[in-house]
């Protein structure tokens, strides 16, 4: 069904508005794999609709392709699929549209689209696709197109984040793409709602009557709530900033504020009648999307929403043992269009029948559970530094090895904010173990992530602790960075001869080798907590897979690095030098208790 008669479908059936959901093709197929049973689940709440992402650059279109099939044809959700004009040349526009209509997919989510990794600014591939408009009107030119699809397009409350023209101008493009033939509007999210009301009045006197859709994406972390709100340049009330400002400590906490301010900023734009409904961003998680419905009552709070569907069997692994489903039997169980799995007796391997509440207490970064469906991902750009003209002219021009060890230096000396593999200044955390980043990287062994080891530290620490209060928090001490092949064959020397048991690691380069210690299947629980009336947290894991994952990604920053950087000069002669030369290593230590052990390891002949 499309949209808009759904939307007009739920208005004569329903009292209170409707909602959607937001949802991105995880980085990995764990990840993928393990999204398949919690849309199953979000899918009880009954959603108007599901809307899928689409990568910068249309990076992640063929998952995405592939998880909008999945929740069209074999969960029967109404599915919105965005497509960009990112890197997109006609023939593959066409080629999308077909395939999203051979998978009964109605809806489309038509922009322009954010600049691929490498390009601070958007530039079109084909002339006929720079801005949204464009492919809204491409899509209503063609019969087989027009017919199928509902499109939809993007708005900006509090201004488009490249901030390049004023509100009257961006209102003048948004009347342009519904002219072309825009069916409604979804926003960016925003967190004023007094502001955003003032707004939609603004685009109601320009003459615009279609359905309009706000953007709502509870807080999950504080961090990525102040990154988000830089990135979008976002209308933020003083009394939210006070709030955040004053809880930033107990992460427990904002994500409660999180599920509040959510449900206040819903009630009042929905309040006169003229808002019919709100699109939900979920990064992946679960449980603030799900507390936020059930306080606004908008779906039954009493009823679980674990249940088993009543036209369904599940197999049931019988014998001696209790019984035990794998994550393919869970994926399986999901595209039957059951709500849930049975429980188990005890621990059933791998996969989101264990790793569920782990996953959705605290957002997963890069270090996270590669099986997490929000793995590697804290906010909608994920970790990535943001290239601009004012980072490049903080890192300056490197022409040589040194001086790419001086800008790593003056990121831990906090002369710059950031570098390309550090979205902001050195943490808190980072500061206490300062002495010995700073002496790698002297070494030339350019550090890039690391923690220190922790042995309950209490759970509201202002530098260490996370969580909600009355806990204590652990972490094992690991350190990562870039060096040369010689540099790693004497790490991986010095593990065997002296490691004792203690020390795992991880090395990998751009061309995909890899090394390590590591059992295949091995797994190890970097971070944890212990918190009143509640099992053991892991948030935190090192393992082949997500160290895989990141890998991929780093060295892809050296290549985005070069890009900015013209052909044949020495910057760039040299950044692809050290992406095919140099490798990335992981070292971890397990004894948390001596918070030496790690560096005398490293650095003891």
């Amino acid at each position: 069904m499309k949209l808009i008669e759904a939307i007009e479908q739920h208005k004569r059936n329903f009292s209170h508005p409707f909602f959607s959901f937001e949802f991105f093709p995880p980085k990995t197929d764990q990840g993928f794999e393990n999204l398949l049973p919690r849309v199953a689940r979000l899918a009880q709440l009954k959603p108007l609709a599901i809307s899928i992402t689409w990568g910068a650059g249309g990076s992640t279109k063929e998952r995405s392709m592939d998880l909008a099939g999945l929740t069209q044809k074999e969960y029967g959700l109404e599915t919105l699929l965005h497509i960009t004009c990112t890197n997109m040349v006609q023939g593959m526009v066409d080629d999308a549209l077909r395939e999203a209509k051979s998978r009964g997919i109605q809806n489309i989510l038509a922009l322009r689209g954010d600049p691929p990794r490498g390009k601070e600014e958007w530039m079109p591939v084909d002339p006929r696709f720079q801005h949204g408009v464009d492919l809204v009107s491409y899509i209503r030119s063609i019969p087989e197109f027009s017919a199928q699809f509902c499109i939809g397009v993007a708005a900006y409350p509090d201004g488009h984040p490249d901030k390049l023209v004023d509100e009257a101008t961006e209102l003048t493009y948004l009347k342009e793409k519904v002219d072309a033939g825009a069916d409604f509007i979804v926003t960016q999210l925003f967190y004023d709602a007094e502001h955003f009301l003032g707004w939609v009045k603004r685009v109601r006197a320009k003459g615009i009557t279609v359905p309009i859709i706000p953007g709502i994406m509870p807080i999950q972390t504080y961090s990525s709530f102040v990154r988000l709100i830089k990135l979008c340049g976002s209308s933020v009330p003083e009394s939210v900033m006070e709030k955040m400002d004053s809880i930033k400590h107990d992460d427990q906490l904002v994500k409660d504020y999180g599920v509040q301010l959510a449900v206040e900023t819903i009630q009042r734009i929905t309040m006169d009648g003229s808002i019919t409904g709100v699109h939900l961003s979920t990064l992946n998680l679960e449980k603030s999307v799900q507390r936020v419905l059930e306080v606004l009552q908008w779906t039954d709070a009493n009823k679980p929403i674990h249940q088993h569907s009543q036209n369904r069997l599940i197999e049931e692994v019988k014998g001696d043992s209790a019984r035990s489903i794998s994550p393919s039997t869970a994926v399986d169980a999901a595209r039957q269009g059951l709500s849930t799995l049975p429980k188990t007796d005890k621990e059933a391997g791998s996969g989101e029948l264990n790793k569920a509440d782990s996953w959705d207490d605290f957002p997963n970064g890069r270090f996270g559970d590669f099986k997490s469906p929000a793995f590697g991902v804290q906010d909608p750009w994920g970790n990535a530094v943001v290239i601009t003209s004012e980072v490049l002219s903080d890192w300056g021009s490197p022409k040589s090895i040194s001086d790419l060890t001086s800008l790593f230096l003056r990121h831990l000396q906090s002369e710059i904010a950031t570098t390309p593999f550090s979205p902001g200044p050195l943490s808190e955390e980072s500061q206490l173990i300062l002495p010995h980043l700073e002496k790698l990287t002297k070494r030339g062994w350019w550090t890039v992530g690391s923690q220190p080891a922790v042995n309950g530290a209490k759970s509201e620490d202002i530098v260490l602790g996370w969580g909600p209060r009355g806990g204590y928090v652990f972490q094992k001490g690991f350190v990562e960075f870039f060096c040369g092949e010689k540099d790693v064959e004497s790490i991986e020397r010095k593990v065997e001869e002296k490691g004792g048991g203690w020390v795992h690691w991880f090395a990998g380069n751009w061309k995909g080798e890899c090394r390590s210690n590591v059992p295949e299947h091995g797994k190890n629980a970097v971070t944890w907590g212990v918190f009143p009336g509640q099992e053991i947290v892991q948030t935190t894991i090192i393992e082949r897979d997500s160290f895989l994952s990141w890998k991929e990604e780093a060295f892809s920053i050296w290549s985005t690095w070069a890009s900015f950087h013209r052909p044949g000069s020495r910057e760039r002669e040299l950044l692809d030098r050290v992406r095919q030369e140099m490798w990335l290593v992981n070292v971890l230590h397990h004894d948390y208790q001596d918070h030496e052990a790690l560096w005398r390891f490293i650095f003891e002949d």
